[in-house]
């Protein structure tokens, strides 16, 4: 069981970029067949991923937001960001950092953190 912390700035005005933090801990971000997905919640809507980063460094988006979605890791820091770019009100919602194991075996999840996008 790995503990997963998201992390940044409560805040973001549009056409900023957004970035946010997972540290995690209890467990390697290098650790074979997981992946660190980034998965969000629009106020009174469901589930939707963003994007993840595996345990080799490969990456893949969700196709509506890949064109402003990068996921990347540190392995110093056992951290995995996600920077959003060009940020409209329509971002806005609970961000989550989800541990999937190969599969797309949901494992632990970070606790969320909300993000509103306003000027």
């Amino acid at each position: 069981q790995v503990q997963l912390q998201e992390s940044g700035p409560g805040l973001v005005k549009p056409s900023q970029t957004l970035s946010l933090t997972c540290t995690v801990s209890g467990g390697s971000i290098t650790t074979r067949d997981h992946y660190w997905v980034w998965i969000r919640q629009p106020p009174g809507k469901g589930l939707s991923w963003i994007g993840y980063i595996g345990y080799n460094g490969r990456t893949n988006y969700s196709p509506s937001l890949k064109s402003r979605s990068t996921v990347s890791k540190d392995t110093s820091k056992n951290q995995v960001t996600l920077h959003l770019s060009a940020v409209t009100p329509e971002d806005t919602g609970v961000y989550f950092c989800v541990n999937v194991i190969e599969g797309w075996k949901y494992g632990d999840w970070g606790q969320g953190t909300q993000v509103t996008v306003s000027s």
